[in-house]
C-alpha cells in the first residue's frame, strides 16, 4: 500500500475521504494541501505526510493510480502550477 493512503488510514480517515483528497489532487495540488491540513491529522503527522509528499513526488502518482484516478490530470495540475 502507498505510504501516503497508509498513514492516512492509520489516522482514521474513511476510503471516501482519501479518494477525495486525491481527486482534488489531480485538479488543484494547493486546494489539496489545504484539505489534508483540515483533517485534523496530528502536527508531526501533518509534517511527515507533507514531507513524503514533497521527496518524493512520484508517490502521488503510486496512490493516484492505486486509487484508479487518471494521473493525466495531475500532470495537467502541474503544469498549471508552472505557469
Amino acid at each position: 500500500m502507498n505510504p501516503i493512503i497508509a498513514m492516512l488510514k492509520e489516522n482514521n480517515i474513511s476510503d471516501q475521504q482519501i479518494s477525495e483528497i486525491f481527486e482534488v489532487l489531480t485538479q488543484n495540488p494547493l486546494a489539496a494541501m489545504a484539505t489534508i491540513s483540515q483533517l485534523g491529522l496530528p502536527q508531526e503527522k501533518l509534517q511527515a505526510l507533507m514531507g513524503q509528499v514533497m521527496q518524493n513526488p512520484a508517490l502521488i502518482k503510486e496512490a493516484v493510480e492505486e486509487l484508479g484516478l487518471d494521473f493525466a490530470k495531475v500532470e495537467a495540475a502541474k503544469e498549471q502550477l508552472s505557469k
